[in-house]
């Protein structure tokens, strides 16, 4: 029965292609080409993200909560994929030949919050508050009311004491299953969006069946995706000036060799 829903999901006018490894790397390498030939509206949008995320780290410790600041920086990454959608706009417009302004790409961008894309931002925002829940729920459950005051002394906790290695290890298990279900939802259906008059929903399904018929490469690339995620939030999430755009770039060509038109 849900594999009869998750197939009638897909739009008669789309079809998923089956991928393979050389496609994976095929969209990094234009990933890589797109940030190059347009470095200056990629350092933008890998600004914001950064730039974000250093807020909210800011915001953690201003109101002594730095032991939270560790969780955030991992679990930030996770809202990447809405972040990005300038990236794919500016790929999209690349691929077609159509002229890339700021003007152009922002407004697209804008244009978006009466589309679709908008409730994959609460989509996407909810998953992301519910890492974030878990993790106080789970800092509660091994370490009770012996939470270090400082971020230090907290990194020494959860590194060299029982409780604290109990924390990370259901911690990062916990968090691999929520970031691939993150991963499964958005990677297809956020460029599907901008590319498609569709609803979310039917986005959603058909990045999920995407990842369901192509695990291997799909799989791959979201782990390529994490690993550079988090690589770039050092230091002080600067990485992720290159990181974002390059993924972000890359994600949309990624998308392209996955859904054709019938």
């Amino acid at each position: 029965m849900e594999e009869q829903v998750i197939q009638a999901a897909l739009p008669p006018k789309l079809r998923i292609n089956p991928l393979e490894m050389k496609d994976v790397t095929g969209a990094l390498a234009d990933g890589v080409r797109d940030f190059r030939r347009f470095p200056l509206l990629g350092l933008f949008f890998g600004g914001i993200y950064a730039l974000g995320g250093l807020f909210i780290v800011v915001m953690l410790s201003l109101y002594h909560q730095p032991w939270m600041i560790i969780p955030v920086a991992i679990g930030f990454p996770l809202i990447g994929p809405f972040v990005a959608v300038g990236l794919y706009e500016v790929s999209r417009r690349h691929e077609r030949g159509e002229p890339i302004s700021w003007r152009g790409v922002l407004t697209e961008v804008f244009r978006q919050r009466e589309r679709q894309l908008s409730w994959m931002a609460f989509a996407v925002l909810f998953i992301f508050w519910i890492w974030i829940y878990q993790v106080r729920l789970l800092l509660a459950l091994f370490l009770g009311f012996k939470i270090p005051a400082s971020l230090a002394a907290f990194a020494t906790v959860v590194t060299t004491t029982p409780e604290g290695m109990l924390f990370l290890l259901v911690g990062t298990i916990v968090g691999a299953v929520i970031a691939t279900v993150l991963f499964s939802l958005t990677v297809i259906s956020m460029p599907l969006l901008l590319d498609h008059d569709i609803d979310f929903v039917t986005a959603m399904l058909t990045s999920i069946r995407t990842v369901v018929e192509n695990p291997v490469p799909m799989l791959t690339f979201g782990l390529i995706v994490a690993v550079t995620a988090f690589i770039a939030l050092l230091p002080f999430f600067a990485g992720l000036f290159i990181a974002l755009p390059v993924l972000g770039h890359a994600t949309w060509h990624l998308y392209r060799r996955a859904i054709a038109s019938a």
